[in-house]
């Protein structure tokens, strides 16, 4: 079993800060952490690899709950592509990914499901399926082709359910659609988390999914009413459910920095900031498809071709973190959580992920003062 030691690091991951700090690994697994010169014992076992983090930050393997592609490549395109995109993601510290779904035809989605469900089975670092679509409000439904939209039924819900299985993590549906509320209880029993998105509920609605057990608001403030003195809407119905967790698009377009400033204050510890990427994520400006649909990607910003409207982000998990540092001014602990604790929290996962703990995965990312990405590694291994 292979030997991971790491030290010399400034960790920094939900429990707080430390300097000095070091970790063992063994295998895929934390074995022990300290600060100082604890390391020195196990760095001279046979075979242990030593990583000498020279002071740099050292954070939990972000987590990127909502995600379409990267580096070129989308990810409902087939194994290869997801792959090509997963290695983009990782190279900038996301350790560990939901592969979102577009609206597609029912069919095609049973087959990404089907493909994600495989993929989880030979790499590990996929956590399984977000269903993003179909079952959208058509007034808001972004950059989903309104072609493929769907009003949520039991059977269809149990049928894509099934094509997953058991991979299927995520699914966000508009609460307000015919037998929404039906079919959110028929995804919380098969142990998928909702989310509540692409809508257009009141707070009444946003909060009547919450109560049936909706625990997630997908990319809050997009694709949703916002905020309003008389009509508060379902960004502050999630506020108001200390049980639900707030995607983020930390990219400076999607939300202002000064009012992301606001969700952290409002709802501390349950935001998670999430990519929304797109295949030109890691990759240049031009021109792109995105399910069916056309999309025009001019100075990071990605719209649908010949549109204003935004269809996914070309972020990456880095340059949230690093946006939420040096844009919103956010503490360096609350930033590094919400891309690692938060999102694994929602997940179920955060008895093993999102923490440089003793019997947690050995994921970490090594960056620089600027926070910029030096070392990724994944399962005690190195990805980069």
């Amino acid at each position: 079993m292979s030997r991971l030691v790491v030290h010399g690091a400034r960790k920094i991951d939900a429990a707080g800060l430390v300097d000095e700090f070091w970790f063992t690994a063994e295998g895929a697994h934390i074995t022990a952490t300290g600060s100082g010169t604890g390391w020195h014992a196990a760095a001279r076992e046979p075979g242990a690899e030593v990583v000498d983090a020279g002071g740099h930050w050292l954070t939990p393997g972000f987590i990127d709950l909502h995600c379409h592609g990267g580096g070129g490549h989308p990810y409902d395109d087939g194994r290869e592509e997801m792959l090509a995109a997963l290695a983009t993601h990782r190279a900038h510290g996301t350790t560990r990914s939901l592969i979102s779904h577009v609206a597609n035809p029912l069919a095609s989605l049973r087959e990404s499901l089907r493909l994600v469900a495989e993929l989880t089975v030979a790499d590990p670092l996929v956590l399984g399926s977000h269903l993003e679509g179909p079952f959208l409000n058509r007034e808001r439904r972004g950059a989903h082709d309104e072609a493929f939209l769907r009003d949520p039924g039991p059977e269809m819900v149990e049928e894509l359910i099934g094509a997953a299985r058991g991979t299927l993590r995520t699914a966000t549906i508009a609460p307000e659609l015919p037998n929404a509320l039906e079919s959110i209880g028929v995804l919380i029993e098969a142990g998928v988390v909702v989310g509540v998105g692409h809508t257009t509920a009141d707070y009444a609605q946003a909060a009547r999914a919450f109560d049936v057990g909706a625990r997630l608001l997908t990319h809050a403030f997009n694709a949703m009413n916002g905020i309003h003195h008389r009509a508060p809407g379902p960004v502050v119905a999630a506020i108001d459910n200390p049980e639900v967790t707030l995607e983020l698009i930390l990219d400076g377009l999607h939300v202002d920095p000064s009012v992301a400033r606001l969700l952290f204050t409002a709802a501390p510890g349950r935001v998670a900031l999430v990519t929304d990427a797109m295949a030109a994520a890691g990759a240049s400006d031009g021109d792109y498809r995105l399910g069916g649909l056309n999309v025009t990607v001019k100075e990071g910003l990605a719209v649908l071709s010949g549109t204003s409207t935004i269809a996914g982000s070309t972020l990456t998990q880095d340059v949230a973190l690093r946006n939420a540092v040096t844009r919103v001014g956010l503490d360096p602990v609350a930033a590094v959580a919400a891309l690692t604790h938060a999102p694994a929290k929602v997940l179920g996962e955060d008895h093993r992920l999102g923490r440089l703990h003793e019997g947690y995965l050995a994921d970490a990312v090594i960056l620089d003062h600027e926070w910029r990405v030096q070392r990724v590694i994944a399962d005690g291994a190195s990805l980069v």
